[in-house]
């Protein structure tokens, strides 16, 4: 069971980390060599953990309740990491699109007589194939 309690942006140390997540300081160690967690180093050679260390141990643990292997379960932790970054990534896209069709708006209001050229080259190629795939599904409909 895992302690729940206000730390920020606070970097725990690995005993810290022990007895906040009742696991021994040796499982930490071997679950951050097999890449399970993450941790960084000071200049003095010592481990510091963010607070998401706290939620992945518990996961950890969980699973491992649940009959998972260690194998399995950085599998499943590496796979929802890959999936996260792809929705950062999707997101990233969305602003930059958004972005774009700010600038389109923004051109229209500042003419009258708007070329088509002026607003495509404004325009990322992304945010065109995009443009072209809703006038294509705007006329099949």
């Amino acid at each position: 069971m895992v302690w729940r309690v206000s730390l920020g942006n606070e970097k725990l140390k690995i005993g810290e980390l022990a007895e906040l997540t009742n696991v021994t300081k040796r499982t930490i160690d071997y679950y951050t060599n097999m890449g399970l967690l993450k941790a960084e180093r000071s200049a003095s050679n010592y481990r510091y953990y963010d607070r998401s260390s706290i939620e992945r141990i518990e996961l950890i643990e969980q699973r491992k309740k649940q009959g998972k292997s260690l194998d399995e379960i950085k599998r499943e932790i590496i796979s929802k990491y890959s999936e996260e970054v792809d929705i950062l990534e999707l997101r990233l896209k969305i602003k930059h699109l958004d972005e774009d069709v700010a600038k389109v708006i923004s051109k229209l209001q500042e003419f009258d007589d708007v070329k088509p050229e002026d607003i495509k080259k404004s325009l990322s190629k992304e945010s065109i194939s995009l443009i072209q795939s809703l006038l294509v599904l705007l006329n099949n409909t």
